[in-house]
């Protein structure tokens, strides 16, 4: 018998609590007050989010992935910030290549994205160009490589830069890495101990890093010990230089079931935006559709359909 396939569905949710109070206990007694984004469409998922409150609007930025062609885009979703009604959705970013894990940041009057686009080889700053949010132009390199999920932060006074690095045996699910700059756009400069962290309980980034309540800069990473993004966890940050790191690991799991009845196979994004948290839940379909879907995209490549 032909083993059936897995295929991982996302879904997003706005948590009304701010980052620094969430908690599993926290999560879980706020579940039925989460409110979550539409759903994406047949074959289709949204995931990573990031946001930014910008007047009476929250504004949330994530994956948008379609299985039929194997690639996402960036898409912002609109909400009303006094009661989280949800006001629309458009395309911020679309490129020839897969973009996901949209952080956004304000910075020096700009605001910047800085997306996951390591099949193109390469870290890239992008600044939006207007207002609405959904124009962005690209202002150049940050770092050269296959990195994945780039989570920034300026602290102490510098640029802090959490990600990982996609490469054989799972390599982005193990291994975290670490690079700093004086200033945003550069010059960036790995550590000479990279990688600083290598667990696959622990490592790779599932969202922008924080301040804890105790001024400990804090990084939610993923737990990908019982399967990619089956859960997230914390580290600590009480020492954080370009010569020494100190990494504090929580124990801690906040999985999916806390969240949601629907999507309990994970939860692997942890976005503080002001009072509220950003989160992806996953579910796991192993319905023969998928394998119909996946040769038809092989056919039409083989076509040039």
């Amino acid at each position: 018998m032909i083993k059936r396939p897995r295929t991982d569905f996302w879904q997003v949710g706005i948590v009304p609590l701010a980052l620094r109070d969430v908690d599993a206990t926290a999560l879980s007694a706020v579940r039925s007050r989460i409110t979550w984004l539409p759903d994406a469409g047949r074959w289709r998922y949204l995931a990573d989010p990031f946001g930014l409150v910008r007047g009476d609007a929250l504004h949330v930025f994530v994956e948008a992935f379609d299985y039929r062609v194997k690639r996402a885009h960036i898409e912002r979703h609109e909400f009303a910030l006094a009661d989280l009604h949800w006001r629309g959705r458009s395309t911020a970013l679309d490129l020839p290549f897969h973009l996901s894990y949209p952080q956004v940041l304000e910075h020096g009057g700009q605001t910047w994205m800085v997306p996951e686009s390591f099949q193109a080889g390469e870290v890239a700053l992008y600044r939006a160009t207007d207002a609405s949010l959904d124009r962005w132009e690209r202002h150049g390199q940050l770092l050269a490589g296959p990195v994945a999920d780039a989570s920034l932060i300026e602290h102490g006074g510098r640029w802090w830069m959490f990600y990982t690095l996609v490469g054989p045996q799972a390599r982005d699910q193990r291994e975290l890495h670490v690079a700093h700059a004086p200033a945003l756009t550069g010059p960036w400069t790995p550590l000479a101990g990279n990688p600083v962290r290598v667990a696959r309980d622990g490592a790779r980034p599932a969202g922008r890093p924080f301040v804890a309540h105790d001024g400990v800069l804090t990084l939610p990473v993923q737990d990908c010990a019982a399967g990619y993004g089956s859960a997230t966890r914390l580290l600590r940050f009480p020492l954080l230089t370009p010569e020494r790191v100190v990494i504090e690991a929580g124990t801690e799991r906040l999985t999916g079931d806390l969240a949601s009845t629907t999507h309990t196979a994970g939860l692997h994004t942890l976005t503080g935006c002001g009072a509220f948290t950003l989160i992806d839940v996953k579910r796991i379909d192993r319905s023969r559709g998928k394998q119909w879907l996946d040769f038809k995209r092989r056919l039409r490549r083989l076509t040039g359909g």
